[in-house]
Order: structure tokens, then C-alpha cells, then sequence
């Protein structure tokens, strides 16, 4: 019976979703989001269909690494960018210094205090969405700037 047992166990530990290929996931979604892509587009743009980005996704399938190199293509960020805040019990590397991502164009620091549900937040998309649809890089700048002035300062 014990046999029985074991084997199931080790059978739902093999169907479940590893924590980095969640991870992985929860980046390429919000990666996604922030650009405002549908997971049908993004499919399109790879060739597969959104319910295999959904599976991506949500880290039930694996991201191959030439899937990965084509989502970092498609997404215009860095491979390394799946990979950052991941927590140190996953493999996150603390030599980094809690390193944030590099995919917010100079808004690194800024992400500091942000928590994964501030990064979720519709307010928080909508104003990234805006803040990259501002074409001129220099009033981008000066809008980023702004927005630093009249934060309180840590």
C-alpha cells in the first residue's frame, strides 16, 4: 500500500509546475501587460496560440531557452529580465544586491520599494503604458524627472 502511496506522491511532485518556471511566467505576463499586449498577439508574433502563452504563463509549460530568446525578441527586454527578483530560495543570486529589473528604462531605482502587487496594480500599468507611449525620449526624461521631484525622499 506504502508503494501506492509513494508513487502517487512522486507522481503530483512531477505534475507540478516548477517555482522558477513560475516565476519565469509571472515575468513574461507582466512584461506583456505592461506593453499592453493581448496573449493572442504575442502568440501571433511567436507563432503559437494563446492558450500555449497561457501555459507559459502560469509556468504549467517549460520555456525552452530558444522560446525564451524569442520572448525577450518579442517583449524588448534583456533574457535576464525573466530571471530578476527571483527569491534567493529559488536560485535568486544575493551577490546582486536584490537587483531589480533593468526593463523599465531608468526606472530601475524607482522600483525599489515596490512589492510584486504594486507592479499589478491597473494604476501602475496604465501610467508605465503612458509613461512609454510619450515618443520624444527627452520629455520622457523630464516626465520621469518630474514624477522623481515629487516623491518624498527616503
Amino acid at each position: 500500500m506504502e508503494d501506492v502511496a509513494e508513487r502517487n506522491a512522486a507522481t503530483e511532485r512531477e505534475h507540478r509546475p516548477s517555482p522558477i518556471d513560475v516565476h519565469v511566467g509571472s515575468r513574461v505576463r507582466l512584461r506583456r501587460t505592461l506593453l499592453g499586449m493581448s496573449q493572442e498577439k504575442l502568440g501571433e508574433a511567436l507563432g503559437l496560440t494563446f492558450q500555449q502563452i497561457q501555459k507559459y504563463e502560469r509556468g504549467v509549460n517549460r520555456i525552452g531557452a530558444s522560446r525564451l530568446f524569442d520572448l525577450a525578441r518579442v517583449l524588448d527586454v534583456p533574457v535576464s529580465f525573466f530571471f530578476d527578483d527571483m527569491p534567493d530560495a529559488m536560485g535568486g543570486n544575493p551577490a546582486l544586491g536584490g537587483r531589480r529589473s533593468g526593463g523599465f528604462g531608468g526606472m530601475a531605482e524607482a522600483q525599489e520599494g515596490f512589492d510584486d502587487d504594486t507592479l499589478h496594480r491597473r494604476e501602475t500599468l496604465e501610467l508605465v503604458r503612458a509613461y512609454y507611449r510619450i515618443t520624444d525620449p527627452a520629455v520622457r526624461k523630464r516626465v520621469f524627472d518630474l514624477i522623481k521631484s515629487l516623491a518624498p525622499v527616503e
